[in-house]
């Protein structure tokens, strides 16, 4: 089964990319944008649209609108991201992730993950991960089977910890990292640019719930010559 998931709109995807870009150091504090019409037309969408996503980032703290000036960046240290957990950028810092379903079936827990959660299932989500459109990584992700009876395609968004958030009142407050070598598994998809079987960069997360018990545990293989992993110090 495949699905490319729910796409976060236009708006919330093009203010997301301007907060990664914010973390990468790409967009610095004070620094102003160019006019909205240009900026619209380098992105490719409605000036309309691009105004929607300057709202947001002025919500968020991330953005001063000076009346007859012009848009400036206001880089503070929580850009409240919806990718806030995800720790990969481009090679040259930043890049929108995007995230394609590949499969989610309920499971018993294969017994090399750490121990976690109260059930014997769980939730098994494969998908594979592009940033700004590349092919980076790849995501084995296994949610407790105490947190809802069944998980399909269509539920899944962009954004996991959203649904998390939105759909099961299930709120990932921590996660834990530990990253390795490993061969990527057999189940590889052909446009991930890395075949089954190599050895690539690893990550083992351990995401803990607003209680404080881990309620996920997530394999991501990556491919180190488009992605890097990345863990800023505030």
């Amino acid at each position: 089964m495949k699905n490319t998931g729910g796409s976060l709109p236009m708006y919330l995807q093009i203010a997301e990319m301007l907060v990664r870009e914010v973390a990468a150091g790409r967009l610095i504090d004070g620094e102003k944008l160019a006019p909205e019409r240009d900026m619209a037309a380098d992105l490719g969408i409605a000036v309309g649209t691009l105004r929607k996503s300057l709202a947001e980032l002025q919500e968020r703290g991330l953005l001063e609108r000076i009346q007859g000036s012009g848009n400036y960046i206001r880089a503070v240290s929580d850009p409240q991201s919806v990718y806030a957990f995800f720790r990969l950028e481009l090679i040259n810092g930043g890049g929108l992730p995007t995230a394609e379903v590949l499969d989610v079936q309920r499971l018993a827990k294969p017994a090399d993950l750490p121990d976690f959660g109260t059930s014997s299932e769980g939730h098994r989500i494969r998908r594979l991960r592009r940033i700004s459109g590349k092919p980076a990584a790849i995501e084995e992700i296994w949610l407790d089977g105490s947190y809802v009876d069944q998980i399909t395609l269509d539920n899944l968004s962009e954004s996991l910890y959203l649904y998390y958030r939105t759909r099961l009142n299930l709120w990932i407050s921590k996660a834990e990292d530990r990253i390795d070598l490993g061969k990527t598994p057999d189940w590889t998809p052909g446009i991930f640019g890395q075949n089954a079987g190599s050895l690539v960069p690893r990550v083992l997360r351990l995401s803990q719930a607003q209680n404080g018990t881990v309620a996920e545990v997530s394999w991501t293989w990556f491919d180190h010559s488009v992605a890097r992993y990345v863990s800023r110090m505030r």
